[in-house]
């Protein structure tokens, strides 16, 4: 693999792009460490000194570290994916949509809706963003605010409101429009690999957090906890069941075409790491509900969903996981109309009647191997919950309490998107090289 990068770099314009993408994640985090003004910095340094942060540590993950500094694309990437996805889910049930993505440019005006839905998308998270930091600032500095003025309130004021949501929504479409940069002209899909980035860049200090205490027990754990999670994530994520499929002759004239045998692959994983996304944001709306009202069972509420602790907690999100995991792969196998189109194309599955049949039975084996993929997912979403009741039996409760989970240095989510992300820019680079007659990564 070394051997091969060095190939590569030789290569002047596989160079380029390659510098070219690393300064546009140099770019991305140096806008990460700029704070929006007005933001209280103890409040916020002191919001994320705690081990609990619960979910605002996948909205660090998935700014790329910017949100611990409430910088100006605190954002992140997150408003886009969230757009992609709600159109991606609008496409069956709309038929104007499903219709304009069937056209010959469809995909590229699909595009452009997913930019302008991004936009409100941006604002809405900005101002729930905000209000969340701040009923978790209320509940341990009470008094404390973390934008002065910001609001919607009598008290508030108005201008420092619209210029602090104005200039969060323009970080986003910076940070979009710098994935789109990386994308077109860099290595590998743009907005993947500024998520990366900010994950990889925050390994190091949270593997120094996690070395504070217990050294051996720690660190042990999260090698074999990353090595055992990354195997498992490859062998998922490339699994794939091969449906066969033959294509029938067809005579024009005197000449015959078609013909021949292929084979229709069907992900394992086709969900990737959306459900856990989903789910996260599900989850953790009872203690933002929570977070308005008083009372012991309020208090018990953000405790067990806010700080992601107890069995109840872990068994929902499993199931959420579970769930949603179905719920996507459902969507996705929908929208790509398998069965319509091995018949306008004269193609068909041995042995089952083309049409309805072959929609039931793709469906039939869709469900099957989602099994496996819904599982998996749910197995690394609750890690952290299982590494949890290992440290309590190995170290007990009481040192359990000072100590980082081993799970917590590299999230569930950020694994699935580490390996993603390597292995598709692995094979982008392999393309490359191959074309120029040099070995690949991938032997």
């Amino acid at each position: 693999m070394i051997e091969a990068l060095q190939n590569a770099f030789r290569l002047p314009d596989l160079r380029r792009k390659m510098l070219y993408t690393v300064l546009i994640l140099m770019i991305y985090q140096f806008a990460a460490h700029v704070t929006v003004p007005g933001v209280e910095r103890g409040a916020l340094d002191e919001l994320f000194s705690g081990d609990d942060a619960g979910f605002l540590s996948v909205l660090n993950l998935l700014s790329g570290g910017a949100v611990s500094n409430f910088s100006v694309i605190a954002n992140g990437v997150y408003p886009y994916i969230t757009a992609s996805i709600i159109l991606q889910l609008l496409l069956p049930i709309v038929p104007a949509l499903e219709a304009i993505s069937k056209e010959p440019n469809g995909q590229e005006k699909i595009n452009q809706y997913t930019y302008f839905l991004a936009i409100p998308m941006a604002a809405l998270q900005a101002i729930g963003q905000i209000n969340i930091f701040q009923s978790r600032i209320d509940q341990a500095q009470p008094g404390t605010t973390l934008i002065p003025g910001f609001g919607f309130g009598a008290n508030s004021d108005l201008l420092t409101t619209v210029s602090v949501i104005v200039t969060m929504t323009a970080g986003t479409l910076f940070a979009i429009w710098l994935g789109e940069l990386i994308s077109e002209q860099g290595i590998g899909n743009g907005i993947s690999i500024i998520i990366f980035a900010g994950i990889v860049a925050r390994v190091p200090a949270n593997l120094y957090n996690l070395m504070q205490t217990d050294l051996v027990f720690n660190l042990t754990a999260f090698v074999l906890l990353t090595v055992l999670t990354v195997v498992v994530i490859v062998i998922i994520q490339e699994g794939v069941r091969r449906i066969p499929v033959q294509y029938g002759k067809r005579v024009r004239g005197r000449k015959m075409y078609g013909g021949g045998s292929t084979h229709i692959p069907l992900k394992v994983n086709t969900a990737g790491m959306i459900p856990l996304i989903f789910a996260q944001s599900i989850v953790t709306f009872p203690a933002i509900v929570a977070g308005f009202f008083s009372g012991t069972l309020a208090t018990k509420i953000q405790d067990t969903f806010g700080n992601q602790r107890g069995f109840i907690y872990w068994l929902i999100y499993f199931l959420l996981v579970v769930g949603f995991t179905y719920f996507y792969t459902g969507v996705m196998v929908q929208n790509q109309n398998l069965a319509d189109n091995l018949q306008k194309n004269g193609g068909f599955i041995p042995g089952i009647r083309p049409g309805r049949r072959t929609q039931e039975y793709i469906n039939r084996i869709v469900n099957r191997i989602t099994l496996v993929g819904a599982l998996f997912l749910g197995a690394v979403a609750i890690l952290p919950g299982i590494m949890q009741v290992i440290q309590r039996l190995v170290l007990g409760p009481a040192r359990t309490g000072g100590s980082q989970n081993p799970a917590l240095v590299i999230s569930s989510a950020g694994l699935i998107i580490v390996v993603g992300v390597v292995i598709d820019t692995m094979r982008q680079l392999e393309a490359q090289l191959v074309m120029r007659n040099y070995d690949g990564f991938m032997r």
